[in-house]
């Protein structure tokens, strides 16, 4: 038994010539474009779920909004463990430690059970407060309610294909993470008209359908994640045949792991924060911003699926000692990265009344909108190479860069910022706020890859 554990698969053989030997730009679009695939249709069916709800009322689309902040923190948790083992795994793997990487997986698995009850509790005993909280609307706190609850209440699925998404990426088998998430996010999208518009009965329209539908897809996702990673993974080995949780283990997930899902919660704080501060103009202003969110994950989603096929090659390479594999990815990446944002400003400077148009608009929203799109995307040209770094510091296990970047960036510019300039009484300067942060977001992104080039990537040369 222990020389299984020890030795390496042919599977992790067929590895060591892709991870290690192979040409990195096809190799990081080979693992990167599947990813890219399926996070552009995680984002779509993100942003249907706001169309179709905006075509109930505006306080639909207002609730759904504000129910975003803890959204993103269960997709943080989730995420972010993930974050965890996918670097632990990787690394294992570069190091020839089969044993660690099984031990990793199986522990990645127990962790997610464990979030989704956590966040079954808050569905059950949170939700009224959490949006009451946000705004004394009775009708959108009770449509946020049906939303919400269901969401947090049915996680398991959205905790546990997360982490089949991402023990897939780490092995390098991107294409079948990109099914799971097709199946998940298609299943969705074809549920949503016939949940939201009363299909299925009156019960489980409006936004109560909106949250069946995305569970329902989670579900299936999770189900088809599931079945790959214990029928056509062959690089790990999942077994919970005397199985006892291991505290070194886990340490070392969340090592990686804890930093990610504080970084994405203070994205959580700030949404709920800034939501506070626009809700001061209007809810219109709020349905906005939601909307901004959603249209901004097109341009975003691609990059954090390159980052999910790059992460495994710098862990890797790291692990087996190559510094020139790890620079020429974080290169490429950001090149790819910053060609991405550039159609992103592209498409909200001159179709912002086109997007827009698809949430069902009212003239009102329009004239907040348009101009709110124009102000904030420039900071899109700054936040493609920070995005990348981000990763790059997970990847190299220096997750607390990241956690520091994206506080300043949210909490100790963002909102202040915003904040302040709200106190002009003119919308349009809130939105400012935005690149404002993101250009000290880059310059501490550079600051902390230079050392990490100082302490780590360098030093790799002289071994």
């Amino acid at each position: 038994m222990k020389e299984k554990q020890t030795t390496v698969s042919p599977a992790s053989g067929a590895r060591e010539n892709i991870m290690g030997t192979m040409e990195i730009n096809p190799l990081l679009i080979k693992l990167s474009v599947p990813m890219m695939i399926s996070m552009l249709v995680q984002a779509l069916y993100n942003v249907v779920d706001s169309v179709f709800v905006s075509h109930v009322s505006e306080d639909a689309l207002t609730a759904v909004s504000l129910a975003f902040s803890l959204q993103n923190v269960m997709i943080a948790v989730g995420v972010g463990t993930g974050v965890g083992v996918n670097a632990l795994l990787s690394k294992s793997l570069g190091e020839k430690n089969q044993k660690r990487a099984n031990d990793t997986a199986v522990h990645g698995i127990l962790l997610s059970v464990i979030s989704c009850l956590v966040f079954m509790a808050v569905g059950f005993f949170c939700m009224q407060f959490y949006f009451e909280a946000q705004t004394t609307d009775a009708s959108i706190v009770q449509q946020g309610v049906n939303y919400l609850s269901v969401c947090c209440i049915f996680s398991q699925g959205l905790f546990i294909s997360t982490m089949m998404e991402k023990l897939l990426a780490s092995t390098g088998r991107t294409q079948y993470s990109m099914i799971s998430q097709l199946v998940g996010a298609l299943t969705n999208i074809i549920l949503d008209p016939i949940f939201i518009f009363g299909y299925c009965g009156e019960a489980l329209s409006g936004t109560t359908g909106a949250a069946v539908a995305t569970v329902i897809g989670q579900y299936f996702g999770a189900a088809v994640g599931l079945y790959f990673n214990f029928f056509k993974n062959e690089d790990i080995h999942i077994s919970f045949r005397n199985f006892r949780p291991k505290f070194k283990v886990v340490g070392r997930i969340y090592a990686v792991g804890l930093p990610s899902i504080a970084m994405q919660c203070v994205g959580s704080i700030m949404t709920f924060i800034m939501n506070q501060i626009l809700m001061a103009f209007s809810s219109t202003a709020v349905a906005v911003f939601g909307v901004y969110f959603k249209l901004q994950s097109f341009v975003l989603m691609p990059i954090f699926g390159m980052n999910n096929g790059m992460v495994p090659i710098i862990s890797y390479n790291y692990g087996a000692r190559q510094p020139d594999r790890v620079k020429k990815t974080i290169k490429l990446a950001a090149i790819y990265a910053e060609c991405i944002m550039f159609i992103g400003l592209l498409i909200f400077q001159f179709a912002p009344e086109l997007v827009l148009s698809v949430f069902s608009a009212s003239d009102a929203m329009l004239a907040i909108g348009i101009p709110a799109l124009r102000i904030i995307s420039p900071h899109f040209m700054l936040a493609g190479v920070a995005v990348i770094l981000v990763s790059v510091f997970q990847a190299l296990g220096n997750g607390m860069f990241s956690l520091y970047v994206s506080v300043c960036r949210q909490l100790v510019v963002l909102l202040p910022v915003a904040y302040l300039l709200s106190l002009s009484g003119n919308l349009m300067l809130v939105w400012l706020a935005f690149p404002i942060a993101e250009l000290v977001s880059l310059v501490m992104s550079l600051i902390f890859m230079a050392r990490i080039n100082k302490k780590i990537i360098a030093p790799m040369y002289q071994k």
